[in-house]
């Protein structure tokens, strides 16, 4: 497991800043930039002894391996990976808060930027959790950080082991697993989406793995009325969460 990582973006390291100062170790901003949003940053940096370098445009191209940094950067200790039993305590405790579950699954979604948005839509509809298989697909890198905008700090994600069996276990626990394809009959607007859900969706290219989909409890699809066959995932998961949204108002 990394010890360390390298975060950037203003909304990003912010969002470090404000849930956990405590795995700031250092901090990097642009020789010049000087506005008012990166100036908070520095403050908040201050207030916890936080050592801050400046440095020229190319060194921080370089750390965000020329990631869109803002002329921010900072090394932070990793997050714990989370894991199978992380999810099944997280659950149990929204049980026993009389809350109601509410997950994403992501199979196989490789592309940073993707899970980034997922995150960032998953935070915006409340869901308590993104859950992806450890092999075969994205976790969470600096790039996802940066376009999830601070959601990477505040929505956990879970890395399984086996998927399959991890959907079981939350059937088990008494959630609902939905799967969206394309191809399905069922219609995702007159799917009820109000109890205690795991939304599944598959990967960029791929959609939803045989075994991933034969363990969902039903499959719905987005009514497409253009010339296009497929959303980005992103896209297509925010639709769904906030359909679910809808329904639980």
């Amino acid at each position: 497991m990394k010890k360390q990582d390298i975060t950037f973006g203003i909304h990003a390291v912010e969002a470090v800043l404000k849930h956990s100062p405590e795995r700031v170790i250092e901090m990097w901003v642009q020789a010049g930039r000087d506005d008012q949003r990166l100036a908070s940053l520095l403050l908040v940096a201050a207030e916890y002894g936080i050592s801050v370098q400046t440095s020229a445009r190319k060194v921080l191209d370089e750390k965000a391996d020329n990631g869109q940094h803002q002329g921010v950067l900072a090394r932070v200790k990793a997050v714990k990976q989370l894991n199978d039993n992380d999810l099944s305590t997280l659950i149990d405790k929204l049980v026993e808060k009389t809350e109601t579950p509410f997950f994403l699954i992501l199979d196989g979604v490789t592309d940073p930027h993707n899970l980034g948005a997922c995150l960032r839509n998953a935070d915006a509809a409340g869901v308590h959790g993104v859950i992806v298989p450890r092999d075969n697909s994205v976790g969470l890198t600096p790039t996802v950080s940066k376009v999830a905008c601070g959601a990477a700090e505040v929505v956990p994600l879970f890395q399984v082991t086996n998927l399959a069996r991890t959907m079981k276990s939350l059937q088990d626990k008494g959630l609902w697993i939905v799967g969206a394809a394309g191809e399905a009959d069922s219609d995702l607007y007159k799917t009820d989406l109000k109890g205690p859900l795991a939304i599944a969706m598959g990967a960029e290219d791929k959609g939803l793995r045989r075994l991933t989909r034969e363990g969902c409890d039903s499959i719905a699809s987005i009514p497409m009325s253009g010339s296009v066959s497929s959303l980005n995932v992103s896209v297509a998961s925010g639709i769904c969460m906030f359909e679910a949204v809808r329904q639980r108002l």
